[in-house]
């Protein structure tokens, strides 16, 4: 698709930026499209536009649209179904938003949404509704960050301030520089995390500018977004690499999608790829009832079952936190599978990974009571 491109613009990340797949024609010349993904391409038109780096469409199959990493970027008709309890903001962050682009929703942290651009835009976006195309109050202006930044000066609770938008480090280097240096000199913030996903979907850009800018501003913590083993490659590893040598944590945030890595193995797989090149994982995400993603939600259940499938199966340092992120603004719940048995007088009845049943003496508690061990 890219014949006249050299080595040195494959690999430069304002190439890759300029370059994406936006249109019906440049998705027809990179993919052999199916009619529905043809008709979803034509049909769009709004907020959440195609956009897949040259990078990124290269890890895809050309000719199989079940493929895991296309079916997240390549429109299909499902997308325009409403199904019930979707909605285009189903977290209330618009609810929560103290000033424009600042949400402000648990005690001690706020959202920092510094723009509305991705370099890829996956179908499932819990922002699907000001990324690509903002409107409204979402102008992501620089007046916008300042008032932002005068809240936060305001308020001396918030001490972990997470950036994220759009993907923030799709920024350029020195707009980057001063957001940072503004957050960093209110006294008391004491913790900045980034979150994105160009690490995995445009690794050229984790250049070592890039690198010597974020490491000024430590404690700097980084959560990326990983869906499928399929995206760890060499260039993947390079750009985390760099990232974690800086002495940036980084951890893992994944969105569990039907038929894309709701799967016990697939999900190892990733998780294991990822403590190779120093990501934990962090989180596992159900998929957020936005509007017109019924197609990539799973059972809760299934989220369930993954996990476990990976707790005492392997490292506990694989094992992310599955969450549901309430709808309506309710904040991340954990889910973990029910490891309490019951109780039998001062014992507490536990359940291991094998199914087996073990007694820990724990006779000042009442924990475990609620249901008697034999309707367990």
């Amino acid at each position: 698709m890219f014949p006249d491109a050299t080595v040195s613009e494959w690999n430069d990340w304002r190439w890759q930026s300029r370059n994406r797949i936006r249109t019906l024609e440049q998705i027809e010349r990179a993919f052999a499209l199916s009619d529905d993904e043809r008709t979803a391409a034509w049909r769009h038109n709004g907020s959440l536009p195609l956009g897949i780096t040259p990078y990124y469409a290269s890890l895809m199959s050309f000719d199989d649209p079940s493929d895991a990493l296309r079916r997240t970027h390549v429109p299909v008709g499902n997308e325009f179904i409403r199904s019930p309890g979707e909605a285009d903001d189903p977290l209330g962050e618009d609810h929560d938003a103290a000033v424009p682009g600042l949400v402000h929703r648990y005690p001690d942290r706020v959202l920092f949404l510094s723009t509305g651009f991705c370099s890829t835009y996956c179908r499932y976006c819990t922002r699907s509704r000001m990324v690509g195309d903002p409107g409204g109050e979402y102008d992501f202006s620089r007046s916008q960050w300042e008032t932002a930044f005068e809240y936060i000066q305001a308020h001396t609770e918030i001490r972990d301030v997470l950036i994220s938008g759009g993907d923030p480090l799709t920024l350029s280097d020195d707009r980057l520089d001063y957001l940072l240096s503004r957050l960093r000199a209110i006294p008391h913030v004491e913790f900045i995390r980034i979150g994105t996903k160009v690490p995995v979907v445009m690794p050229m850009r984790i250049t070592k500018s890039l690198v010597r800018i974020l490491r000024k501003y430590h404690p700097l913590w980084m959560s990326i977004h990983f869906t499928h083993p399929d995206e760890l490659t060499p260039e993947v590893m390079e750009s985390c690499t760099r990232l974690a040598d800086a002495g940036i944590p980084l951890g893992s945030q994944t969105v569990l999608l039907k038929g894309i890595n709701d799967d016990v193995e697939i999900m190892k797989r990733l998780m294991h790829g990822l403590l190779r090149i120093r990501v934990k994982p962090y989180y596992l995400y159900q998929c957020d009832p936005i509007t017109g993603s019924s197609h990539f939600r799973t059972p809760v259940e299934k989220g369930i079952e993954i996990i476990e499938g990976l707790r005492g199966h392997t490292t506990g340092y694989a094992v992310p936190t599955y969450v549901i992120d309430a709808p309506g603004g309710g904040g991340k719940i954990p889910l973990l599978p029910d490891y309490i048995a019951g109780r039998d007088g001062d014992d507490l009845l536990l359940r291991n990974f094998e199914g087996n049943t073990y007694r820990y003496r724990d006779p000042d508690s009442s924990y475990g009571a609620r249901i008697p061990a034999q309707d367990r």
